[in-house]
């Protein structure tokens, strides 16, 4: 599949000199978001949002699309983490949450082409004398496709979607019911 970048992204890649870097947003429930880039300091976007800077601390498996409609996903792992990030990490819920990664190049201004969108999944933590290392497993938002849809047929699921309406509050008494067809009944 093919991405569009950005006029300014293939001008900076085509420079003699190039400053890649990826990028993660993790969108948290709220106003809680976290975002990191694999540079040094803070990385301010041209829509104003602020990205903090990660250095060679930051690791992104890489990323596969394929032509057919696999569900591939991609592991981040965040090595020599401080105490908020670990925090964060252990109090707020995180499955289901959106995970966006960003290609970017960094000249006059950073601009990012969002490669990868997903769902974070699994969160594995481990703590060791020399720092935390946290590695979470993000979803593509293919895995939608194969979730099972539980719907049921019924009054008392249709009132859950649509409370006023009656549709479905006639089916039971149809199951049951006797129905002549092109012959008198006697």
């Amino acid at each position: 599949m093919s991405r569009d970048l950005d006029t300014n992204t293939i001008t900076d890649i085509n420079a003699s000199i190039v400053n890649p870097f990826f990028a993660v947003e993790l969108l948290f429930d709220g106003d809680r978001v976290l975002r990191l880039w694999t540079g040094v300091g803070t990385l301010v976007s041209d829509d104003g949002k602020e990205w903090v800077g990660s250095g060679n601390f930051l690791n992104i498996s890489s990323v596969e699309e394929t032509a057919e409609m696999a569900v591939k996903g991609a592991t981040l792992t965040l090595s020599g983490v401080p105490s908020e990030v670990l925090s964060l990490a252990l109090s707020e819920p995180y499955q289901g949450r959106v995970c966006k990664l960003y290609f970017g190049t960094q000249s006059d201004t950073a601009v990012f082409n969002e490669v990868f969108s997903g769902y974070m999944d699994q969160m594995n933590i481990e703590e060791g004398p020399s720092g935390s290392t946290i590695e979470l497993k993000v979803e593509n938002k293919l895995i939608d496709l194969e979730r099972a849809r539980v719907a049921r047929y019924s009054s008392g699921y249709q009132k859950t979607l649509y409370p006023n309406d009656l549709g479905f509050d006639f089916v039971e008494d149809l199951q049951d019911k006797k129905i002549s067809w092109g012959r008198a009944s006697t």
